[in-house]
């Protein structure tokens, strides 16, 4: 019988993402007995595919990759200049703050903030976005996801580390370490590595060195 560990990689590799994050989703909903809108289930879906470029969740600095901070996202969100750029920035930080929450709340144990400061602010942010939802006619279809998200976060975070546990994505320590050496190296074996957990890595403007 093949490790749970080979099954998860040969899933992720040999499968559409979106497929994939489809099944642990809901299967983690049924296991968890969460009730959640199918519109919602389908936004987490497109998340967690979405984030699967590690350059959209980590950023490169000169001292080394780093989680985006909350505080940041929540400052652009605040001086934002129009509704829509608003909008996007409260997104970005509800999204962040549980996939971080979900997925990565162990490294969060070494930090000045732990998981209830993610819980908080993810759950504030999807909460204006549902508030302000109201003023866009483009917008007000998310309004009942994003308040659904905002009132069960906590709910949604478990779930998220259910899914982490079957797609081995959990694991933020080896997950930056292996994003930090290929963006440092261009290893190809970094990059594969990351591809084996569902991580597409993408160059940046800090440059890859090849050897």
């Amino acid at each position: 019988m093949p490790s749970s560990s080979h099954s998860s990689r040969t899933v992720i590799t040999g499968m559409d993402l979106r497929e994939h994050f489809r099944a642990t989703v809901t299967g983690a909903i049924a296991n968890q007995r969460v009730e959640i809108e199918e519109a919602t289930v389908f936004y987490l879906v497109n998340m967690l595919a979405y984030f699967s470029r590690a350059d959209r969740l980590f950023e490169e600095t000169p001292d080394g990759v780093v989680l985006q901070p909350l505080a940041l996202i929540y400052g652009k969100a605040i001086q934002a200049r129009s509704l829509a750029e608003r909008h996007r920035a409260f997104k970005h930080l509800g999204d962040v703050a549980l996939l971080v929450a979900g997925l990565f709340s162990e490294s969060l144990s070494r930090k000045v903030v732990d998981v209830d400061y993610y819980i908080a602010m993810g759950s504030t942010a999807y909460g204006c976005l549902s508030e302000e939802s109201r003023q866009s006619l483009r917008d007000q279809a998310f309004r009942a996801i994003f308040a659904e998200l905002s009132r069960k976060f906590l709910l949604l975070v478990d779930v998220l580390a259910e899914v982490g546990e079957h797609s081995r994505l959990g694991a933020s320590d080896d997950l930056m370490r292996l994003y930090e050496i290929w963006a440092r190296t261009g290893s190809a074996r970094a990059a594969g590595k990351l591809r084996s957990l569902g991580v597409e890595p993408v160059a940046s403007s800090f440059g890859i060195r090849r050897n």
